[in-house]
This record gives structure tokens, sequence and C-alpha cells, in this order.
């Protein structure tokens, strides 16, 4: 089975792409979707979060505004969020691939934000990276409700450049000329990643082990 990463900086079309993907019938797992799930009322996250951040947790439900204001801006805060959440969100995207392997699929793909943030590529056969030109990316964002360029400013130190992205890319998708351009370079890109040799399924423990230590000794 083919494993691929699919990620892009803030504003560059991910999700419309990862929403392609799927239209195409290529299982599709969501991070985002995953980091919700386990921070939502009676998810596992929630009392780790409260024992590290008191007070962001009211009646059972998570003030994602007040976690953000512990942690924007404050790495070694962000890296305690990171060690409750991070665990729980890569064990749901571990049943993810089993029940993709079970079902007989030969291309997957993992739609993670910070797949090179989190050296996430070194757990994948192949990475795509949707971008946009800047101007059109500020654009977008931008026009989110509650986004102020400080923020965004903010958001986009916290990522791996652009420019570097598309560098690391097996494929790059642009996103800047139209849905009907994306969707045929998804069509393209889809069609050359199945022909690739799955190299991460099923796992092995010792590389697993190895990436994980490698991971954290960036993180310090």
């Amino acid at each position: 089975m083919v494993i691929v990463g699919l990620t892009g900086s803030i504003g560059m079309g991910k999700s419309t792409a990862a929403k392609m993907l799927r239209e195409m019938g290529v299982p599709v797992y969501d991070a985002d979707a995953a980091v919700h799930e386990v921070q939502a009322p009676g998810g596992a996250a929630l009392p780790g979060i409260e024992a590290a951040f008191p007070g962001v947790v009211k009646a059972g439900v998570l003030d994602r505004q007040a976690l953000g204001a512990r942690v924007f801006g404050n790495k070694e805060a962000l890296r305690r969020l990171e060690a409750i959440v991070h665990p729980l969100v890569f064990r749901k995207q571990r049943a993810f691939l089993r029940r993709a392997a079970l079902a007989g699929e030969k291309l997957v793909v993992l739609d993670i934000p910070l797949l090179f943030e989190g050296m996430g590529e070194r757990r994948v056969d192949a990475t795509l990276v949707v971008s946009a030109p800047a101007f059109l990316q500020r654009r977008r964002v931008m026009a989110r409700p509650g986004m102020t360029a400080e923020k965004l400013d903010g958001i986009l130190r916290q990522q791996v450049p652009d420019a570097l992205k598309r560098r690391k890319a097996s494929i790059v998708i642009p996103t800047g000329m139209g849905l009907a351009p994306t969707r045929a370079a998804l069509v393209r890109a889809v069609a050359e990643l199945r022909a690739l040799p799955g190299c991460f399924w099923p796992p092995n423990p010792w590389r697993e082990k190895f990436t994980a230590q490698l991971a954290r000794a960036r993180r310090r």
C-alpha cells in the first residue's frame, strides 16, 4: 500500500485538494479532524490538557481560545500540548491505515498540515504539496473570520516556508489557477503515485522507533 503525505502552508488549498482526492475514491486521513475529535467533549486528550493547562477545560468542554492564548508563541507550552495530543492522533492514523490495508487499498493519503515540521515525510512513500502565489495565500487567509495580519504572520513563522516545502515535495500541486487545473494535476499525481512501491506498510517497528527518536531530538 502506497502512503502519501498531503501538506501545504495555511491558505494554500489543502482542504480543497483533500476533498478532490476523496471524490476520486482515494481514502484520506484528516489529521485536523482527529485533533478535534480527541479534544471534543469526552475526548481522550482532555484530562491531559487540563492537567497541563489548568482552567482551559470548563464543564468538560475545551475552551480553544483560552488554550490558544496559552500556547501561541510559547514553544515550551506548545511542546507540552503536542506531547499530549500527538500520540492519540497517531493512534487514530494507524487505525486508519490498518482499515485501508484490510480493505485492499493500493493508495491512501494522510492529510497532515505540519507534515514537514513534524518530520512526517520520513513515514510516507511520497509527498504532495499544494502551493499558490503568496499574494493569493494572504488574500485567502485574511478573508477568514477573526484573522489578523499579526496572527497570520505568527502562523507562518511556525510553518516550514512554502519554497522549502516545494523543494522537498515529491509532487507539487498548483492551486492558484482555479479548480479545474488543480483537479487535473491531482489526477496526474494519483496515476503516478499508484505506480510506486509501498515501503511503509506493513510498518517496521525498528524504523518507527528510530524516526520517533529523531522527532524528539528535533523538538528539543
